[in-house]
């Protein structure tokens, strides 16, 4: 979309990077503080939003962790159902329909996830900017404290702030380190930080990173490190609907000035925007809407108030700077289901489809039955034959499970070794070895196939089948 860029009557366009200097050096922004009617809505939506990242660790389904998300051991609790390694196609399935489902979004509605629900764009503007105004003021007092020189209003500020900033970027990283290894864990580790050095080391790491982020890396997260933004060239068009200018109602532009007699008489045309860079001065990433949709562009509308704010006082229709597509400004064409939406969405639902099938066909007890390698068969003194199998379980309920075994399609004798009952923990794994014996006369051949019912409570779960080894019969 860099071709459908606005350059104003003087000739001015974008031809360099807002938060990078003349120098080459790190320029900071200093965003004048938003306010207006999409502000607050977003405001609204980052309230619920904290609530619910800061309640999620404590609420608990079977005394489980309803969300949690432990790499180290390989466990995973989505909304109550436990995943493991076994279930690792289905998380294939399910970040490829996350990854179609961004990527049709993005077409459709452009980078607005980034300015409403990214959590780097909620905790950046909605928490830890919020608190900056509250300390350092309003972006003028910001860039007046930064060029002041060290005296003691600028230290006992900077401490006050750095404290601050701190100590939140540490309650961040206790509930991050919670969706991890979950909220019992981490308190109870708290409480004994000596004997627990690898959990005070990750707190650590993890504070310090989102103190860094926050208090120095900032917009720069979302344009130099994060992936979604070099997505947005690829997937934008001209049909998405982003945060644009309106560039046909406001160019060319021209400094605001009451309306007289003379202004009456002439005949040039005079756009809305009165280039007074409202939009400018309020955005996080330092750009100017005006020449379109540009890659630092996080869509959080703060321009788009701005601008609204300016409108109103100049007695102009407000919606300058608003949610829109390119063709909808150029043609006055709505939004169209495209090709590319349709193929996207056909590609969606079928993934989506998929996804609720093998969630609802997943076992609760993975089963796998091998033959003991390295042995062939041993024959009994009653004339029988017997196998060793390795029976590997997996229990990914909430509850032990009791398990009978039986022999499906042969009559015959299953011998556990050790124990006599099996039952499977909660959220755990069981490997058991059992014998099966069989009379000489149903081995029909060198390998013979058996088949093992697993029951619980008198009622089948499973069955699993394996080859059962015996002597070559010669005709």
């Amino acid at each position: 979309m860099a071709g459908d860029m606005v350059v104003d009557q003087k000739g001015s366009f974008r031809d360099s990077v807002a938060t990078i200097s003349k120098e080459g050096k790190r320029n900071f922004i200093n965003p004048k503080r938003p306010k207006g009617r999409l502000y607050n809505l977003r405001t609204y939506f980052s309230i619920f939003y904290l609530i619910v990242f800061f309640s999620l660790p404590f609420i608990k389904v079977n005394d489980e962790p309803l969300f949690m998300l432990n790499v180290l051991e390989r466990k995973f609790i989505i909304f109550g159902m436990i995943f493991w390694p076994q279930d690792f196609f289905i998380f294939g399935i399910a970040m490829l329909t996350f990854v179609v489902f961004v990527i049709l979004f993005t077409v459709v509605f452009g980078r607005i996830f980034c300015g409403w629900a990214c959590p780097q764009t909620i905790f950046m503007e909605m928490v830890f900017r919020k608190i900056e105004y509250w300390l350092d003021g309003d972006a003028a007092k910001q860039k007046q404290l930064k060029s002041m020189p060290w005296n003691g209003e600028k230290i006992r500020k900077r401490v006050v702030k750095f404290l601050v900033f701190f100590l939140l970027s540490f309650i961040i990283a206790n509930f991050f380190l919670a969706y991890l290894i979950s909220m019992d864990k981490l308190i109870a580790d708290i409480k004994d930080p000596a004997a627990n050095i690898g959990t005070l080391v990750s707190l650590l790491i993890f504070t310090s990173i989102f103190f860094f982020v926050y208090w120095w890396f900032r917009e720069q997260a979302c344009i130099v490190v994060c992936p979604y933004g070099r997505l947005q060239g690829v997937l934008l068009d001209k049909n998405s609907i982003v945060v644009a200018y309106d560039y046909k109602r406001g160019e060319p532009r021209e400094k605001f000035r009451k309306e007289s007699e003379e202004d009456n008489n002439e005949t040039h045309h005079v756009g809305d925007c009165i280039d007074c860079f409202a939009c400018v001065r309020v955005c996080p990433t330092g750009i100017d809407i005006r020449n379109g949709t540009q890659m630092e562009c996080v869509n959080c509308t703060a321009c788009s108030d701005a601008c609204d704010a300016i409108m109103e006082g100049v007695q102009k229709p407000k919606g300058l700077v608003r949610y829109a597509s390119d063709n909808s400004i150029s043609n006055g064409v709505q939004l169209k289901f495209t090709r590319r939406i349709k193929a996207y969405s056909i590609v969606l639902t079928l993934l989506l489809g998929l996804l609720t099938f093998l969630l609802f066909s997943r076992n609760d007890l993975d089963v796998r039955l091998m033959r003991t390698t390295g042995m062939t068969y041993t024959s009994l003194p009653d004339g029988r034959i017997s196998n060793l199998y390795n029976l590997k379980l997996a229990n990914k309920t909430h509850k032990d499970i009791s398990i009978e075994l039986k022999l499906e399609n042969l009559p015959g004798e299953i011998t556990q070794v050790g124990s006599s009952s099996l039952v499977v923990k909660k959220e755990d794994y069981s490997a058991i070895q059992f014998f099966v014996k069989l009379n000489r006369s149903d081995v029909k051949s060198w390998k013979t196939e058996i088949r093992v019912g697993l029951y619980t409570k008198g009622k089948k779960i499973k069955t699993v089948s394996a080859r059962f080894i015996g002597p070559e019969i010669y005709n």
